[in-house]
């Protein structure tokens, strides 16, 4: 089996070859019609269903698959596990987003395996087509550069785990399930995590492979005295609160959707709504979360360089900016801000990223003080938080 992004056939230049799984029939036509379109790829096939997916798969050997989550017979995960068993591939999750567990099924589809995901259209004249149609071909061109090592690793069952042990021995107990009371600013000013407004600020970015990279990275991470996890990871709205949801149920931290208005606390993990920018307001004594709905920056929202900035701002020196994995550029001018106003950078090293864009771009226009693969990213977080700020004995910054 090749591992390379290449097809084995000698295609390399060429239009990568797309299967087309879906139980309407006008949506199979409706996403046909973009991918071909396109002029980039080209629509081999179409299935009904999983099943008949699956039949397909050793005949066509598509480069690409677009694969519904909610089906008949078979469903999109069920689907998705064969077909990373079997025929591992670079694979597009289709979602029709928060109903019905619709969410929830997208994000353990991204557990399993699938590169990206897009929320589907809601008709033919839906006034979100354009976008859709934005959005579907670029995460088919982030699946196109994704080598089949890259698919593997996506899978916690086929990769290897983070290691259980933590660099900072500042370890609280999880407590109780997660408390949906969490994400109303009236309950989180009752301060039950730590009691204290944070004193540094850890902000993180990711795209592409992020929601497995946060997944893994999370978890590994103590539940700060001091400190404060903002997160901005590029997803759709209706996805991020489930997603958040699943991050709290694993970490020691106490994760939830922010809420424009409320006040950040240390030991707590704010992760970006889909469809707002998620900023830093007010003083590091008293800061507060500040969403908003102004215009994408480089064609996201939320976007990692607004909070990146805002966090620079408040906090000065007394901030971390962590960019892992993802597509484009966004993080690269922010973090740029935060080692400009005297704070850390951490930058997931490029081998261990499923698309290496968002890394890369990072290092070309803010360098880093850390630059290590996934597994080492909490230990490095851990570190530079407990040292209050300051790089360890090898912290020579790289420009």
């Amino acid at each position: 089996m090749s591992t390379s992004s290449a097809p084995a056939d000698g295609r390399l230049g060429g239009r990568r070859r797309v299967l087309v799984v879906d139980d309407s029939a006008f949506m199979r036509r409706l996403v046909s019609d973009i991918v071909a379109s396109s002029g980039e790829f080209e629509v081999v096939g179409t299935a009904r269903d999983g099943l008949d997916a699956l039949r397909q798969m050793p005949l066509l050997d598509p480069d690409l698959v677009t694969l519904d989550v909610d089906m008949p017979n078979l469903d999109g995960l069920a689907c998705l596990d064969r077909i990373m068993r079997e025929w591992p591939r670079p694979v597009v999750m289709l979602s029709a987003g928060g109903r019905d567990g619709g969410a929830e099924a997208t994000l353990r589809a991204l557990d399993r395996g699938a590169v990206e995901f897009v929320r589907k259209p809601s008709g033919a004249i839906s006034l979100d087509l354009d976008l859709v149609r934005d959005q579907l071909l670029e995460a088919l061109r982030a699946a196109a550069s994704v080598t089949v090592l890259d698919v593997l690793s996506l899978s916690p069952s086929r990769s290897p785990s983070l290691s259980p042990t933590l660099v900072s021995t500042d370890l609280v107990a999880r407590g109780s399930a997660h408390d949906r009371g969490l994400r109303s600013p009236a309950r989180v000013s009752s301060r039950s995590a730590s009691g204290q407004a944070p004193s540094f600020v850890v902000c993180i970015a990711a795209s592409t492979g992020g929601p497995a990279a946060l997944s893994r990275l999370l978890p590994q991470l103590p539940r700060f005295e001091r400190a404060a996890v903002l997160i901005v990871q590029h997803m759709p709205a209706g996805f991020t609160a489930s997603f958040a949801s699943r991050l709290h149920g694993i970490s020691r931290l106490a994760v939830h959707e922010a809420m424009h208005g409320e006040p950040l606390l240390a030991g707590h993990a704010y992760v970006a709504p889909g469809g707002f920018h998620l900023r830093v307001g007010g003083t590091p004594r008293a800061p507060v979360a500040l969403l908003d709905q102004e215009p994408t920056e480089w064609g996201v929202r939320p976007a990692a360089d607004r909070l990146f900035k805002s966090v620079a701002h408040c906090y000065g020196a007394a901030c971390l900016g962590v960019v892992l994995t993802g597509m484009g550029r966004d993080g690269a001018d922010g973090l740029l801000a935060i080692r400009q106003a005297g704070g850390l950078a951490v930058v997931q090293e490029r081998t261990s990223c499923v698309i290496p864009g968002m890394p890369d771009a990072a290092l070309r226009v803010a360098g880093a003080d850390e630059i290590v693969v996934l597994s080492d990213v909490p230990a490095a977080i851990a570190r530079l938080v407990a040292g209050q700020g300051r790089a360890d004995d090898h912290g020579e910054k790289i420009a």
